[in-house]
C-alpha cells in the first residue's frame, strides 16, 4: 500500500513514467514477505513482458490487493497513462465492483463507460453485481436501468438479472407497476421470465392485496408451459389465508397433491394456522393427521399450532389427545407446548390435570413462566384448594423464580383467611408487608417457603 509521503511525491513529480515503475513495484512487493535479497533481486531483474511497470495481470493484482477503493483507481488511473499499456479486463471488473461497493457511484458508471469503449467480452456477472449493489444501495431506478445498459454491452440479459432486478423493485410499493411492465417486456430483450420470475410477482401481488393478479398469473404459466413449483402454490396459499379464504386454500393444497407435489411444513404452517383461527379445529387436526401420510412429517410448529387452536376454544381435552399423539410421531412437546396446554387446562378449571403437565414440564428439565405458576396457584385458590396452591409456591420458589405481586396477595390473603388462628409469627411479618404495585415481597420469600414446606411435612406426619 503507497505510503503518504510517497504518494505526495508521486503527485509532485514532473516526470510520471520515470517515477512509476518504482512505485507499483514498492506497493505490489511490499505486501509480499520476501527478504532483502529477494526483494532486491526482483528490482534487478527485468520484467516478464519488458514492460517497465509489468503486466496487466500484475497491475490488476496491485488493484485487488488495496482496500481504499480510491488509491486502486489511482493506481488504476497511472498505469492507464504509461505508453502501450492496456488494462485487462479482470482489472476493470475488479475495480468497478470496489468503487460499487463503496457508493462511488458516478466513478463506477464513469468506469462501466471506459469499458464499453475498450470493446471487451464483459462477463454477464459483472452486471448481476452492479444490479444487487445498487439494491442493497436502496436504489431500485438505477438497477432497472442497469437491465438496459446490459444491451449496450451487446450482452444477452439473462434469467437472473431479470429476477434480481424484479425483487429489487418490488420491494418498494413504488416500483411494483414498473417491475410488471419489465416482466411483460422481458421477452422482447431475449429473456424469458422463469418459474422463480413469476413467484417475485405473485408474493409482491398477494402482499398487495391484488390477490386476482396474484392468481392470473399463477394460471398463465400453465399457458406459457411453466411449471410451478411448491413456492408458487405456497405463496398462493398465504395470499388466500390473508384473504380469509382458507377453504380455497385447502381445494389449492387437494389440486397442489394431485399433481404430484409434496407441500413444505411451511405450506401446512399456513394452513393450520388458518384453519385455526377460523375455528375449523376438525379440519385442522385431520390436516395434521394427513400431512405423514402426504409424505411430510409433522413438526413442532405445525402441533403447538393445533394445541393452540383447541386451547383457544376451550378444549384443552382435545389439545391434551393432540399433546399426546406427538411422541409416537417422533415429535417431542417442547417447553411452547407445556406452556400452552397447562394455560388451557387452567382456563378451564382442569387445575389437578395441569399441576401434572406443570410437574412433568419441570421433570423434563423445562422451567415454567412466572405466568404459569400464577394461573395454576390462582386457579387453586378460587376453588379453595389452598394446600395445593401452596405446593406449587414451594415448586416456584424451588425453581428459582420470584413471585409476582398478584401471586403474593392471592395466596398469602387467602392461607390468613384459612388459618388466622394458626398462623406463625412468618404470616404475622407477611400480612404487615406494604403491598404496592411494584412490591414483589422478596424479602419473605425464603421464609414463607420454609414455612409452607414445615407445613406441608407436619401433615404428611399427621396423615
Amino acid at each position: 500500500m503507497f505510503h503518504p509521503p510517497f504518494l505526495s511525491c508521486i503527485r509532485t513529480v514532473t516526470t510520471l513514467s520515470s517515477l512509476l515503475p518504482k512505485a507499483l513495484a514498492f506497493s505490489f512487493y511490499s505486501s509480499i514477505p520476501l527478504k532483502q535479497h529477494q526483494y532486491q533481486k526482483q528490482k534487478q531483474d527485468p520484467l516478464p513482458n519488458g514492460n517497465p511497470i509489468g503486466s496487466p495481470a500484475r497491475i490488476q493484482k496491485l488493484i485487488a490487493s488495496q482496500s481504499d477503493p480510491l488509491l486502486a483507481k489511482e493506481i488504476f488511473d497511472l498505469a492507464a497513462r504509461q505508453p502501450n499499456f492496456r488494462h485487462s479486463y479482470s482489472a476493470f471488473h475488479t475495480l468497478i465492483l470496489k468503487l460499487g461497493c463503496a457508493r462511488h457511484f458516478s466513478l463506477m458508471q464513469s468506469l462501466l463507460s471506459h469499458l464499453k469503449s475498450e470493446h471487451f467480452t464483459v462477463s454477464p456477472s459483472l452486471f448481476s453485481n452492479i444490479i444487487q449493489i445498487y439494491g442493497d444501495a436502496q436504489m431500485p431506478e438505477k438497477a432497472l436501468k442497469t437491465f438496459y445498459t446490459i444491451l449496450e454491452f451487446n450482452v444477452k440479459p439473462l434469467p437472473k438479472h431479470l429476477n434480481c432486478i424484479l425483487k429489487i423493485l418490488v420491494a418498494h410499493r413504488n416500483y411494483l407497476r414498473p417491475a410488471f411492465d419489465l416482466f411483460k417486456s422481458a421477452h422482447r430483450y431475449g429473456v424469458l421470465p422463469n418459474t422463480k420470475s413469476y413467484n417475485i410477482l405473485m408474493r409482491a401481488f398477494c402482499l398487495n392485496d391484488d390477490l386476482s393478479i396474484a392468481y392470473s398469473l399463477f394460471n398463465y404459466m400453465f399457458k406459457r408451459d411453466i411449471i410451478p413449483d411448491v413456492e408458487s402454490y405456497r405463496i398462493l396459499m398465504q395470499g388466500l389465508c390473508r384473504k380469509s379464504q382458507v377453504n380455497r386454500a385447502v381445494d389449492l393444497l387437494e389440486d397442489m397433491l394431485n399433481k404430484g407435489f409434496v407441500p413444505d411444513t411451511l405450506s401446512y404452517t399456513t394452513l393450520l394456522n388458518s384453519l385455526c383461527r377460523k375455528k375449523k379445529l376438525k379440519e385442522a387436526y385431520k390436516l395434521l393427521c394427513r400431512m405423514k401420510v402426504k409424505g411430510c412429517n409433522p413438526d413442532i410448529v405445525h402441533y403447538n399450532t393445533v394445541i393452540l387452536g383447541f386451547c383457544r376454544e376451550g378444549r384443552a381435552g382435545d389439545a391434551c389427545k393432540v399433546f399426546e399423539d406427538m411422541p409416537s410421531n417422533g415429535c417431542l412437546p417442547n417447553l411452547v407446548s407445556y406452556r400452552t396446554l397447562v394455560g388451557g387446562l387452567c382456563n378451564q378449571g382442569m387445575y389437578d390435570e395441569a399441576k401434572s403437565y406443570m410437574e412433568e414440564m419441570m421433570s423434563k428439565g423445562f422451567s415454567p413462566h412466572f405466568s404459569v405458576f400464577h394461573v395454576l396457584i390462582k386457579g387453586f385458590c378460587n376453588v379453595g384448594m389452598i394446600e395445593e396452591a401452596c405446593g406449587v409456591l414451594v415448586e416456584m420458589l424451588r425453581n428459582g423464580e420470584a413471585p409476582h405481586i398478584d401471586t403474593w396477595v392471592e395466596i398469602v390473603t387467602r392461607v390468613c383467611e384459612v388459618e388466622i388462628e394458626k398462623t406463625g409469627d412468618l404470616l404475622k411479618e407477611v400480612v404487615k408487608v406494604e403491598i404496592k404495585p411494584d412490591t414483589r415481597i422478596v424479602e419473605v420469600g425464603s421464609g414463607l417457603e420454609e414455612y409452607l414446606i414445615k407445613k406441608i411435612r407436619a401433615r404428611s406426619r399427621l396423615a
